[in-house]
């Protein structure tokens, strides 16, 4: 109980230093991309099962997770990011555990932005065609189980963001730890710690930021490139409790909550539970707070909180004595304007 205690005010006193985070610096990041959650399971919860989520969905929020995979883990998501803003993003994630410990894991997140009427300075109003912009990232991870108690996990990412002739490239770590009080047969309570998004900073470059400059009365000519100014990858520290309430064999509640602080926007704070029936069915609901985010003039994000979402598990027979399954995952994630975010998620347990 004392353990207990320490890690729930830690989380609380995070809270109560640091709640104002740091909104003068909204819009000067970049890559924010990075902050996005494009899995069906976890985002249902917003991400805040840092201190309990487990397999390769837990590289996008707390990668210690990753070393509670058993054997090997296939997902892939399709997000329907702000629908009515055509959006979409495609996430696949693969894992793999070691018979001597540890475990890596792979994933590479895509975006379709749809294509954009190409405009110039002569042509503001466009008729040139279109172009596709191209964001990217990939990732690499690993996690290791130094205890029944302890995991700890990190993650390798690279960053792509271009079109035609401009582009940027850069990367970025995670690391992560996360805690439970006992074995797998006693593990209620939960504690998880992750930094994100921490790398150098980058810049565009290309032939688009070039420009043929004329000199005296166009007798010379000459192309002048301009140098784009670097911008930072918007990091993150994360702060997360979970608790599994046992109701009976066949029936669980985890409950999570956590503090999250942005470097360039305002922190969040937020509380969400999941019920589990077996294997074979999970419903889960959370809500993610920050400053103003019940005004309409004030809020700095069009999320408005509130997420929800379901498994459903099918267990097969792969092998003598061994059981895998396959599992459908849906998350809802409310927005103002915009109709919501849809992820739709499957996932293969081998």
């Amino acid at each position: 109980m004392r353990k207990i205690g320490i890690a729930v005010l830690l989380l609380l006193s995070a809270a109560q230093i640091s709640f104002a985070g740091n909104p003068e610096r909204a819009g000067q990041a970049g890559g924010t991309q990075l902050l996005i959650n494009p899995w069906a399971r976890s985002s249902g919860l917003n991400g805040l099962n840092i201190a309990s989520s487990s397999g390769i969905e837990s590289v996008i929020n707390n990668p210690a997770g990753l070393a509670h995979t058993k054997r090997t883990e296939l997902v892939f998501s399709h997000t329907r990011w702000l629908v009515g803003s055509e959006i979409n993003i495609n996430t696949f994630g693969f894992s793999q555990a070691f018979r001597k410990g540890g475990v890596i894991g792979i994933y590479a997140m895509a975006f379709d932005i749809g294509e954009i009427e190409r405009t110039t300075e002569n042509n503001p109003d466009g008729g040139l065609g279109t172009f596709k912009p191209t964001v990217l990232n990939l990732g690499v991870s690993y996690a290791k189980a130094f205890t029944e108690h302890i995991f700890v996990g990190a993650t390798a990412k690279m960053i792509h963001e271009s079109i035609t002739d401009v582009s940027a490239n850069g990367v970025a770590f995670d690391a992560g730890v996360q805690y439970k009080t006992g074995g797998e047969s006693n593990d209620r309570f939960k504690f998880g710690l992750a930094l994100r998004n921490v790398g150098p900073e980058m810049r565009f470059a290309g032939d688009g930021l070039s420009q043929r400059a004329v000199l005296n009365n166009n007798i010379y000519s000459s192309a002048l490139s301009k140098v784009a100014d670097k911008f930072q990858l918007p990091s993150v520290l994360q702060i997360g409790v979970g608790y599994d309430f046992v109701l009976d064999p066949n029936n669980k509640i985890t409950a999570v909550g956590a503090f999250i602080s942005n470097t360039f926007s305002y922190d969040q704070l937020g509380l969400g539970g999941e019920y589990r029936f077996k294997k074979y069915l999970a419903i889960r609901a959370s809500y993610l707070y920050e400053k103003d985010i019940f005004s309409v003039e004030d809020r700095r994000t069009a999320f408005t909180g509130f997420a929800g979402g379901a498994t459903v598990e099918i267990p097969f027979k792969s092998g003598k004595d061994q059981t895998s399954s396959f599992g459908l995952d849906y998350s809802y994630r409310s927005t103002n304007p915009f109709s919501g975010t849809h992820s739709f998620g499957v996932r293969i347990d081998l």
